[in-house]
């Protein structure tokens, strides 16, 4: 008969249980690790051969002289221009001038009033007069005493008529009358000095253009009082522009300032004259170019006899590009662009190769680009997002000539 189990023995016999539900875990675990290492070294053997080549056309880095021309914008500037002061203060006492008034060099324009002036002219004529007198009056006295000297001199010969003393006395008068001729001839000379001065003082009342133009601003009429005066805080009399000869300045970016040449004819339009073409002839250049810009101001000699064309136009330069060396040059579409510079794809043993470039000039869908490229360099024909480093690329046959 058995003997039955008691509580003790029942717990001893259920304690073996959790060691063995930890070893069936760790088991599991592990089989499942195993699994998926298993799957992962299978995907990365199977995922070469999942990789396909990138079609692309290609085209060809080809060396050619630049000849085209760009499109800049200019902006028409009088040849000369010139904000008119007076020299001397006054009153606006007649102008004859307002905007739009074609003027003539030396033509009056303008007449002032200043009184005191006027008055400095009639004290410096009779200051000259003043002098001119007394210099007649010393000349005359001069020429009294030197024949009272001759006088006293031939009487002398004989003796005891006259004395040695007497006749030195005669002769120191006359030497003191030369003297004084002398002074009264400079102080009439600095009297007529002043006249002068005092009449050229007065001329300046008389305002006349110093060119041949145009009056493009008016700011006075009579009764104002003008003075002179080059500062922007007081206005001018009236501002005058020459505008049969004007100048256009265009600012030429410093890629292209190679090839400018002067005295050639550059063609440029404007939009009051839509269809209309004019021409300006290279004639000035800045000889260095603005840091800020990067371009290089040129300016042009425009001819407007028939005064068509205004100052403070802006007209579109049909500007020539030509390089002085053949460039290389691929078709525009061929050029990529990111956030850091333009690239190009070459093509190198059936893989791309991404190379940096800088751009040029572009005529009939071609570019110039400046970089690690030579002539002759396979390069795809457009740069798209699929076409990275390294990328490998299947070349497609050529559709040229194909309909």
């Amino acid at each position: 008969m058995r003997t039955p189990k008691t509580s003790t023995d029942i717990q001893q016999s259920i304690r073996p249980m959790p060691a063995l539900l930890t070893a069936l875990a760790l088991a599991a675990t592990l089989a499942s690790t195993l699994a998926v290492t298993g799957c992962t070294s299978q995907a990365k053997t199977i995922a070469p051969a999942t990789q396909q080549a990138v079609p692309v056309q290609v085209a060809q880095v080809s060396s050619r002289r630049l000849d085209m021309t760009i499109h800049l914008p200019g902006e028409l500037q009088p040849y000369e221009e010139v904000r008119i002061f007076p020299r001397v203060s006054g009153f606006v006492q007649w102008i004859g001038v307002d905007r739009g008034s074609v003027v003539k060099r030396g033509q009056l324009i303008a007449i002032l009033s200043a009184p005191e002036i006027v008055a400095q002219k009639a004290e410096a004529q009779a200051k000259v007069l003043s002098a001119e007198n007394q210099r007649i009056a010393g000349e005359a006295k001069l020429s009294a005493d030197e024949s009272t000297y001759r006088r006293l001199k031939d009487a002398s010969r004989t003796p005891g008529v006259i004395s040695d003393e007497e006749l030195d006395t005669a002769g120191k008068t006359v030497e003191a009358d030369r003297a004084r001729v002398v002074s009264l001839h400079n102080t009439a000379d600095a009297a007529r000095a002043s006249l002068r001065s005092a009449q050229e003082m007065e001329s300046y009342l008389r305002i006349t253009a110093p060119f041949d133009g145009i009056v493009t601003r008016r700011n006075v009429h009579p009764g104002a009082l003008v003075g002179p005066s080059g500062s922007n805080s007081q206005p001018s009399m009236v501002r005058i522009e020459q505008v049969a000869h004007l100048r256009l300045v265009v600012a030429v970016p410093e890629a292209y300032v190679g090839g400018i040449r002067k005295g050639a004819t550059v063609d440029f339009t404007v939009p009051a004259f839509p269809g209309h073409t004019f021409h300006g002839t290279v004639a000035r250049l800045a000889d260095s170019v603005d840091v800020s810009t990067r371009t290089m101001p040129v300016e042009m000699d425009v001819y407007n006899p028939d005064n068509q064309l205004y100052s403070g136009m802006f007209p579109d330069v049909i500007w020539p590009v030509t390089r002085a060396q053949p460039t290389f040059v691929v078709p525009s579409a061929a050029i990529g662009r990111n956030v850091d510079q333009a690239y190009v794809v070459r093509i190198h043993d059936s893989h791309a190769e991404l190379v940096n470039v800088k751009t040029g000039g572009t005529s009939n869908g071609m570019t110039e680009v400046f970089g690690d490229v030579r002539d002759g360099d396979q390069i795809a024909s457009q740069a798209t997002q699929d076409l990275r480093a390294g990328a490998a690329v299947q070349i497609l046959p050529s559709t040229r000539g194909k309909n």
